[in-house]
């Protein structure tokens, strides 16, 4: 047995609790499963409640549901926040005695663990292969073991794999230093994002002001260097010029002149109406501009598809999926059946950024499924992608189809508005376009509408149409009257005798 194994189930013996941590999901669900099933505890009452959180269980519903009957538990991004909610809750209580989780449990949360165990302290780093981890991070969950508030004292334990190993874990973690803090201005997203912001509240209004409001931030301060700092907000600035997103005037062609030296002739900036709307709309500029690039493109020959694509195309929008090698064969289909939706050309192959691209087909491959009303399981096994994580990317969507609807409506792109509206709502609902009608209604979603639109129920006008009777049987008392009140039309009597599966209405 692996020594974590052993390391936990002494743990249980002691009535103690701990958190795993591990590199990746697949791991934490793996590690819980294996541990579960070496106790013997029993809740049922919890098991149904953890499967239950979610609306049409998966397979990863059920998983965790059977490690928590035994009080044990997986944790990570890929679930649902009931079900993390419960989870932690339970931890707190006692009644869960093991979490195994993903390194992202460790920031913020205090949970009454008396151990910490950490299987490995190597990440995968992409083209570097695997790598050590930051000591900030290690002490980040080791600092999850003995928390005041819960135990009087705490133990974080690391595995190695042999005595060089251990030796270098030592020098590297128990004896090293933690990694300087840098400030995130340092970051070009991040810097463009808030020169952008600044100049649109009129915080800032020309070099002087720039100057001496960045003069004072931590950035500067940790930089050292200010000349070499005005030359990197000479570039952003030119950069949100060209983008159209600010006007600048009096613009020079030397470099930043000092504060001291500053006259009448200064470089002034102040916001267009684009760049205050994307400012306001808490955009990247470099997302913006992607989006009215794409949206110049979008005609009658665009579809859904197109869309979707141009928004999994952004940073906002990561993580993206990422297209593991076994599936490479079956995106690059998804990419030519749509090629001629794209909306940019495809990036060269050996471009730096063609990963990012290819992952994006992946990503709009699977909102085209989700709004093509295909389930959560199905997703699971086709895009890998878990119930928690579906939640998280269709917020992202609806807010980059809010912000690329409303710079369509400055620039006056009326044939890409009125398929962004429609769009917003099938990927909030997961529906197919030909259910938008029945969302109107209160009560109504993607399953109840298409149980609808089956049994002939189009629309509202059939819906007022509809005998009371059929609607009882399709959607229940209560929403079936509701929604005959919704348009307009008043249940006087509900009729007695008609049956819903096994229960009559006398039942309800």
């Amino acid at each position: 047995m692996e020594d974590i194994y052993k390391v936990a189930l002494q743990t249980l013996q002691k009535n103690k609790q701990a958190l795993v941590f591990v590199s990746t999901r697949a791991s934490a669900e793996k590690t819980a499963e294996t541990i579960a099933k070496l106790t013997e505890k029993n809740l049922p009452e919890l098991e149904n409640s953890i499967f239950k959180a979610a609306s049409t269980p998966t397979k990863q519903c059920k998983k965790l549901s059977k490690c928590v009957r035994k009080g044990i538990a997986f944790h990570h991004a890929g679930l649902l926040q009931k079900q993390k909610t419960l989870i932690e809750d339970n931890f707190r209580n006692g009644t869960i005695k093991i979490i195994c989780a993903t390194p992202t449990l460790a920031a913020g949360l205090s949970l009454p663990a008396y151990r910490v165990l950490v299987r490995s302290l190597k990440r995968y780093s992409g083209r570097w292969g695997m790598d050590w981890i930051p000591v900030l991070e290690y002490l980040q969950m080791a600092g999850r073991a003995g928390r005041p508030e819960y135990e009087s004292e705490g133990e974080a334990i690391t595995f190695a794999k042999n005595e060089i190993e251990k030796q270098e874990i030592y020098e590297r973690y128990i004896c090293g230093e933690p990694e300087d803090i840098y400030s995130k201005l340092a970051v070009e997203p991040v810097l463009r994002t808030y020169l952008l912001s600044l100049i649109s509240s009129g915080i800032i209004r020309n070099e002087k002001s720039m100057y001496e409001f960045f003069n004072k931030t931590f950035w500067a301060f940790q930089f050292q260097d200010m000349p070499k700092l005005q030359q990197i907000m000479e570039k952003m600035l030119h950069l949100l010029n060209d983008w159209q997103l600010i006007l600048l005037t009096n613009t020079k062609q030397d470099d930043f002149s000092p504060a001291n030296t500053m006259n009448n002739n200064e470089q002034k900036m102040r916001p267009t109406l684009l760049g205050k709307r994307v400012s306001e709309l808490y955009l990247d500029p470099l997302t913006a501009r992607h989006l009215l690039d794409s949206l110049k493109n979008f005609d009658e020959t665009k579809n859904s598809f197109s869309l979707l694509q141009m928004i999994s195309n952004t940073l906002e929008m990561r993580p993206l999926l990422r297209v593991k090698v076994r599936e490479q064969e079956k995106i690059n289909e998804g990419l030519m059946k749509h090629y001629d939706m794209l909306l940019k050309p495809e990036p060269s192959s050996f471009d730096i950024d063609y990963d990012d691209f290819f992952n994006s087909i992946k990503t709009a491959l699977f909102f085209d499924a989700w709004i093509n009303e295909k389930n959560e399981e199905f997703l699971l096994e086709t895009y890998g992608v878990r119930p928690g994580e579906i939640r998280v990317k269709i917020e992202a969507a609806n807010w980059l189809l809010y912000a690329a609807h409303e710079l369509a409506d400055i620039m006056d792109y009326k044939h890409a508005q009125r398929m962004i509206k429609k769009l917003r709502i099938q990927v909030r609902n997961g529906v197919k376009e030909e259910l938008l009608p029945l969302l109107k209604l209160k009560g109504v979603g993607r399953v109840r509408a298409r149980k609808l639109y089956l049994h002939g129920i189009k629309d509202l006008g059939s819906i007022k149409k509809a005998d009371i009777t059929t609607l009882l049987q399709l959607v229940g008392k209560a929403i079936a009257v509701s929604i005959k009140q919704q348009v307009g039309e008043e249940v006087k009597e509900i009729p007695k005798g008609t049956r819903k599966g096994q229960l009559s209405l006398e039942k309800y």
